[in-house]
């Protein structure tokens, strides 16, 4: 009888000498038959719960086409841990007339394939619960679960027994950067498309050392994936968000979203690439480019476009309540008068035009008074809040290293009373790296806290107002700019006046407290 062997192992973990092993121990049962060996397949590095193996699928081919007359594996769970999988190999061998031999079943009957299978099946799902509970516990102690995340490199550090530290990470400031300016970029406005563009114009290697693209920067907001969605760059370790399902049609995993309550946070504050600010920034023009309103209740993010013109999308005809769109290059006018005729205002306004007085009654409305005192107020805010964290993080760092060269001392103690373990050089060196990084930390702290009140703060933010105009027309700033006057006004409707315009517009921000939100601009 021709007889064909079947070797697997689940892991790049394992050795590679593991096939080699079960083969010898099948040629020997062969022998022992007086059998004749066929051709071997093996797979090397697959899980028995997959069937979509090239060995184990071509043994299936070769035994349609009768190049074999017998199967011969190691053990039952090398052919297929998945019951399914399993039954339905002994029903393709049966119809074929070929029988299954392993070293430690024997031949395989029905029983062997109820049971064994079944066991096979407990395993598998016994494997991951284990697998799942040891990376909870290393998720809780601020490690990682696996795979190696943008802006962060592995450290592996030697132990004591031999063995290498696992789950340990550093920020790598080069990529850290990258980080930061990406996020910085979206915030200020650039869209995703854009940012990968300058990136790979500027020949910066993406995560996977190839160029940019759009997913890897904006990702999916609800699965935390992409640059822009990583809750581990504002300092959190966020794990569980997701579980995987195999499909049984394709044997491809799918991936569902876990219940919010079952995933695992935990604060990992040395791992911070992002400020709390830059991040709430990013969330928000997220939030703002998923609101994009395509009918009645219905939301499509991916409809979001940046506005081509600076007030596009904002005005609105004051005699039907429709929108006012761009005609020819220059003008705008009523939309359902120039596509459907169902409005009489035929009245156009040049862009530029609008623009000018759009810009004109924001000035006018940005240096009140009340708005002054408003930026004066922020501003101390802010410098309060810098302040504090300051002080909160030069006294951390302060209690740290005392925490640390008291350790340091006890250890030294020890070992000037005799006791000594390979653990304790260990543990010493990684105590000594601890104090230089805290030492470094503090000398990096600038303890002098920010000027209180710049004597020119009313006459810098009037500046700043009064060029808004220039802001626009520079290139570094001027998506940015577009972005916060925007940001101002909810609509601008365009009311008819005998032969002109009258603009009135409605600020999103309360420009005066206690005012209107409404006010015309200009005339």
């Amino acid at each position: 009888m021709r007889a064909a062997i079947y070797a697997r192992f689940s892991t790049d973990l394992q050795s590679d000498a593991s096939i080699e092993d079960q083969q010898r121990l099948c040629l020997r049962l062969i022998e022992g038959k007086d059998w004749r060996a066929a051709d071997t397949y093996s797979d090397r590095g697959i899980s028995g719960s997959s069937h979509l193996r090239p060995a184990y699928q071509r043994m299936l081919e070769d035994a349609r086409n009768n190049q074999f007359d017998v199967v011969v594996s190691e053990g039952l769970d090398r052919l297929s841990r998945d019951q399914e999988h399993i039954a339905a190999f002994f029903k393709q061998m049966r119809f074929q007339g070929i029988p299954i031999f392993t070293i430690a079943e024997g031949e395989i009957s029905e029983l062997h394939i109820g049971l064994k299978g079944t066991m096979s099946s407990l395993f598998i799902k016994d494997l991951a619960q284990k697998t799942h509970r040891g990376l909870e516990g290393r998720v809780r102690k601020g490690k990682s679960a696996g795979g190696v995340t943008y802006g962060y490199d592995v450290v592996r550090n030697l132990l004591a027994d031999g063995t290498f530290t696992t789950g340990e990470r550093t920020i790598n400031e080069e990529q850290a950067t990258i980080v930061r300016r990406i996020f910085e970029e979206f915030a200020s406005g650039h869209s995703p498309r854009s940012i990968c563009v300058r990136l790979n114009e500027d020949g910066i290697d993406g995560p996977r050392g190839k160029g940019w693209g759009m997913s890897t920067i904006y990702g999916n907001w609800r699965r935390g994936t992409g640059i822009l969605n990583n809750d581990l760059y504002q300092g959190r370790l966020v794990w569980n968000r997701q579980r995987f399902i195999k499909d049984p049609h394709t044997g491809k995993r799918q991936a569902r979203m876990n219940p919010a309550e079952e995933w695992i946070i935990e604060e990992v504050p040395d791992l911070r690439v992002i400020s709390d600010a830059l991040w709430n920034n990013v969330k928000a023009r997220q939030k703002s480019t998923r609101s994009v309103v395509i009918s009645e209740g219905i939301t499509r993010s991916e409809r979001a476009r940046r506005a081509k013109h600076l007030f596009s999308g904002l005005l609105t005809c004051g005699v039907c309540g429709g929108g006012f769109t761009i005609i020819g290059k220059a003008y705008f006018g009523c939309a359902n008068s120039r596509n459907k005729g169902t409005c009489d205002n035929r009245l156009t306004i040049k862009r530029d035009d609008l623009e000018a007085r759009v810009l004109s009654g924001l000035k006018d409305h940005l240096l009140h008074p009340d708005l002054i005192a408003e930026f004066t107020r922020s501003y101390q805010e802010e410098f309060n809040r810098l302040a504090g964290t300051i002080k909160q993080d030069h006294a951390k760092a302060e209690q740290d290293l005392a925490k640390v060269t008291k350790q340091i001392d006890a250890i030294i103690d020890a070992i000037t009373e005799g006791m000594f373990h390979p653990s304790l050089k260990a543990k010493m060196g990684d105590l000594e790296t601890q104090k230089a990084t805290l030492e470094a930390k503090l000398a990096s702290i600038d303890t002098q806290p920010p000027v209180l009140l710049h004597p020119s703060l009313s006459d810098m933010y009037r500046s700043k107002v009064t060029d808004l105009t220039e802001a626009l027309n520079d290139p570094a700033t001027k998506t940015e700019a577009a972005e916060i006057i925007r940001s101002l006004l909810t609509s601008i409707t365009l009311i008819p006046d005998g032969d002109a315009l009258k603009l009135r517009a409605f600020n999103l921000m309360h420009t005066r407290p206690r005012k209107s939100s409404s006010s015309i601009l200009a005339v």
